[in-house]
């Protein structure tokens, strides 16, 4: 299987030499192309720092970070601004869609920075629209769309330039149950029919359970690690909750 993420020994430390805290303390962990991992910790306990460093918003104190073989601990400028368009994707809670611009628009607006023709851009909408079910709202602006609706086109974002990896984070944190259902519904969907490779940031372990494999964080270190291999997501989710229970203390904020 082909590696996409390969995170190597890094280290990540705020502050100054009074005051330091260790966020990120020696992980590493690789994921290979058409996974779905999620990534579940307490508050503070460093995922979502984690996160930023993968996504290249952050920087890594020590240790190397590869994406489709790329070290991207080295990259700067305009060399690091062109690897984060053309081979990241990016779902946040918030979902950070321009208001002044269409569903439709805001879409289109990641291809057109890459200088895509306008009959390309619209073949890869009416096909991205089709595969999460968005077709119906692709005239409509942010404040005419629900919170499903706004994710999803976030995600048909996040996923038209096909990128190696789709780096979530929370993202159905602002969503009603049946939205955050559906969302990840078309996320299966999208890992197991189109072959996408997502890494999802979570404090919800029913959120978890639509992965293939969980990595637990705490105080910045790798805790546990699980595969969901054959097992339902009902299973799946029964061993997620197993081993939130034995973070103890974590249990009320990582569920």
């Amino acid at each position: 299987m082909e590696n996409i993420l390969k995170v190597d020994k890094i280290e990540k430390y705020y502050g100054n030499k009074s005051s330091l805290t260790k966020a990120i303390d020696n992980i590493s962990f690789e994921v290979d192309k058409k996974e779905f991992v999620a990534i579940m910790g307490a508050s503070g306990s460093g995922k979502t720092t984690l996160l930023n460093v993968i996504s290249t918003i952050d920087r890594v104190t020590s240790g190397h970070i590869y994406v489709g073989g790329v070290d991207i601990t080295k990259l700067k400028g305009n060399n690091l601004n062109k690897f984060r368009r053309e081979e990241l994707g990016f779902i946040f809670q918030d979902f950070n869609l321009l208001d002044t611009l269409t569903a439709y628009e805001n879409i289109a607006l990641a291809l057109s920075i890459q200088n895509v023709n306008s009959k390309e851009i619209d073949k890869k909408i009416k096909q991205v629209s089709k595969e999460l079910n968005i077709e119906n709202v692709l005239k409509k602006y942010p404040y005419q769309m629900s919170g499903g609706q706004k994710q999803r086109v976030a995600s048909a974002r996040a996923i038209i330039t096909d990128p190696k990896l789709v780096l979530a984070d929370e993202p159905t944190g602002a969503l009603d149950s049946k939205s955050a259902k559906m969302l990840l519904e078309r996320f299966k969907h999208l890992n197991e029919e189109l072959d996408t490779t997502i890494l999802m940031v979570t404090h919800d372990a029913f959120t978890a359970s639509y992965a293939s494999r969980v990595i637990f964080i705490k105080d910045g270190k790798i805790f546990n690690e699980i595969q969901r291999g054959n097992d339902s997501r009902k299973e799946f989710f029964d061993k997620i909750i197993d081993v939130v229970t034995l973070l103890g203390g974590d249990l009320n904020e990582a569920l």
